[in-house]
């Protein structure tokens, strides 16, 4: 049987890794932008609000800014338990993606009704996530220049052939010895600067007049007399309405702690290239690239020509773990960079800045859920499994159409009627995880055909397609 293009071996010389791996920065690159704002105070005593929002990330950011462009008079309080951006929102690669389904194959399988309303709106989500950055002065190094997968395998080379924008290993704008095929999507695709989106979105809602409190975790939310009360570690929020954007962090809702999984994803960021380099490779344009397994790769350049490198390894820690030594992770580093030189042998003498980790939420349904609770007072959102960066935006005004009782294509949506297949609770997640992710890597190891364990899963509700 052919070795895969990409496997859990080391093929890589270990003295070859380590001195590219030496001395990285173990922080999120992005983070260390020396345009970083100063925290907000904490909240202490007690606030009435119109509105409540419960995380700092960019779902409720979006939420917050939109709630103010609807209704410039509404009285809008976020509270963020440590700093805006310092989780998913300011780790993530920065990939701005239209869908709001994790590609069509999952489309179809759980949004089927909806596939046709969920195009015109994720079409006007991305225009719109364009326009309020432009609206607001928000420069968060937006650049649409679209997107690149690549076949690796050969049975991904027939999967992309009925594709518009099909790409022969030799038509490719990237040079890479494993590259068999591609596809290039030139619209619904952009990247940004993932911190600087929250802080932009951040400098936004306070202009726009949110009173914004980080360090502020909410231990506690409760409904009270018609209105909900938060309580946070030095004080009280009283609200009318609430929306808790948490995402994969235990939510405040008792019964929606199984509705989503918190998986790490890592990251390695390399030193700026050289334009001998880029030359080297063929990679002049400023689109992103990932590959077509399931256990997929992604990649894009930054501003300053450095190459980020993540995905493959998605990590589940037992317990659901979320713990701040979770994200540095050494055998998934070492994967990543022998990855990573397989993939451009180029670049031999390539060396790693920065390596990071962070938690994203997955759903069953590897896409966003929205709902209600507390008679209506309460919308929340969750399960954007790698998808967040404009899916997010879509959610925010998904809740407050929620809140507002409106009667609208977004109100109808499955994702926000119908809440996803829960995930059971430990002690079977973790071995269960286990698994699933080994049953994965057999089916790149078998030209993408699933065996059993992966069918009768898909069966039982739990997707694993894009």
């Amino acid at each position: 049987m052919t070795r895969p293009a990409y496997d859990l071996d080391i093929r890589t010389d270990p003295r070859r890794l380590r001195t590219a791996l030496a001395g990285a920065a173990r922080t999120p690159y992005w983070l260390e932008d020396p345009g970083r704002p100063a925290p907000e105070p904490a909240l202490v005593g007690a606030v009435d609000t119109d509105l409540l929002i419960v995380g700092g990330g960019y779902c409720g950011l979006w939420t917050a800014l939109q709630a103010k462009e609807q209704d410039p008079t509404r009285d809008v309080v976020l509270v963020e338990a440590a700093e805006i951006g310092w989780a998913a929102s300011g780790r993530n690669g920065g990939f701005v993606e239209a869908s709001l389904t994790h590609g069509p194959a999952n489309g179809r399988r759980y949004f089927a009704d909806d596939l046709d309303v969920l195009d015109t709106l994720a079409a006007e989500n991305f225009s719109g996530f364009r326009d309020s950055l432009t609206r607001h002065g928000i420069d968060a190094e937006y650049e649409q220049e679209g997107a690149l997968s690549v076949a690796t395998e050969p049975h991904q080379v027939d999967e992309l052939r009925a594709q518009p924008g099909f790409l022969g290993a030799d038509e490719l704008p990237v040079r890479s010895p494993l590259y068999r095929a591609g596809v290039f999507h030139k619209s619904g695709n952009a990247l940004v600067h993932p911190a600087k989106l929250a802080w932009g979105l951040k400098a936004a809602v306070k202009a726009l007049g949110v009173r914004v409190f980080e360090h502020t975790p909410v231990k506690r939310l409760t409904e009270r007399r018609g209105t909900v009360q938060a309580a946070t570690g030095m004080g009280t929020v009283r609200c009318r309405q609430a929306v808790l954007a948490t995402n994969g962090f235990p939510s405040l809702l008792r019964r929606n702690r199984l509705l989503t999984l918190p998986v790490y994803d890592y990251v390695l960021m390399t030193e700026p290239l050289t334009a001998a380099q880029l030359d080297e490779i063929g990679w002049h344009g400023r689109f992103g690239i990932s590959d077509t397994s399931r256990q997929f790769h992604y990649y894009r350049k930054t501003a300053d020509n450095r190459i980020l490198w993540g995905g493959y390894d998605a990590v589940y820690h037992r317990g659901r773990g979320i713990r701040p030594e979770f994200d540095q992770r050494p055998e998934t580093f070492n994967r990543l960079a022998d990855h990573f030189l397989r993939t451009f042998p180029q670049l031999h003498d390539i060396r790693f800045t920065h390596t990071w980790g962070g938690m994203i939420d997955m759903s069953t349904q590897l896409a966003a859920f929205q709902g209600v609770a507390m008679n209506g007072k309460v919308a929340y959102a969750g399960g954007f499994t790698g998808l967040g960066v404009a899916a997010t935006r879509f959610a925010a005004t998904v809740m407050l159409d929620l809140l507002a009782g409106a009667d609208t294509p977004r109100t109808h949506l499955k994702m926000a009627t119908k809440r996803p297949m829960p995930i059971p609770p430990e002690p079977l997640t973790y071995p269960a995880v286990q698994v699933i992710r080994r049953a994965i890597s057999a089916s790149d190891r078998n030209a993408g055909r699933d065996g059993l364990i992966l069918k009768t899963a898909s069966l039982m509700g739990f997707s694993f397609d894009s």
